[in-house]
């Protein structure tokens, strides 16, 4: 698996530029500002976009997918519950202060067990709401790594004091969903350093 790691926005978020390295296809994980960066990456890496994936619908995650799916044509991907807080992003903004790009519209929307093909490259979807409604994570088995957006982090977890969150589910996601990947998958956050399962189970006080 290709794997670029882009730190985008005033919030830091970590965007992922994940693809095959046979087929040079990939998708973008969480393109939350700095389209042209994004850009620049596909383009050194000779990489053709063939999905925006949006972990949640969160402002921070989501600004640059507008202008990527634009010069791209590639299909923007979100949970059907988190669809409506998409159309909210500016809302969103305003209460950090932020002027925010406008939101794309979806090409389509992800359920739980659902796969996508990125040439050789599998990703499977992983339904872990509680920081929004319609949270996802994003399972690349065979290359033992999960993308969890806003759901776990290294040593901590995403809030639930905003719209749609909902702290029992984010326990269920954590708890349930993510805790029963194997011990060595590397956890690739919305925001921060990478960790993985094992020693979040560990460590982190809320996988207690």
């Amino acid at each position: 698996m290709i794997l670029k790691t882009i730190i985008v926005g005033a919030l830091a978020v970590n965007c992922y530029v994940a693809g095959c390295d046979k087929t040079r296809m990939a998708a973008v994980i969480d393109p939350g500002d700095d389209a042209a960066e994004i850009l620049a990456v596909l383009k050194d890496g000779g990489l053709t976009l063939k999905y925006i994936i949006l972990t949640h619908a969160h402002f921070d995650h989501s600004g640059a997918a507008l202008e990527l799916q634009k010069r791209t044509g590639a299909k923007v991907l979100i949970h059907k519950d988190d669809a409506d807080m998409l159309s909210q992003t500016a809302a969103q903004g305003a209460m950090f202060g932020m002027a925010v790009s406008p939101p794309p519209k979806p090409d389509g929307y992800l359920k739980d067990g659902e796969t996508l093909k990125v040439g050789e490259l599998i990703l499977e979807v992983i339904e872990t709401p509680g920081h929004s409604k319609g949270g996802i994570s994003v399972y690349a088995r065979k290359e033992g790594a999960v993308f969890t957006g806003d759901t776990l982090f290294w040593g901590s977890v995403g809030r639930t004091d905003l719209p749609g969150g909902d702290y029992t589910a984010l326990m269920h996601s954590l708890k349930v969903r993510l805790a029963s990947l194997p011990d060595n998958t590397v956890v690739y956050p919305g925001h921060g350093d990478d960790t993985t399962i094992g020693f979040e189970k560990e460590q982190n006080p809320f996988l207690d």
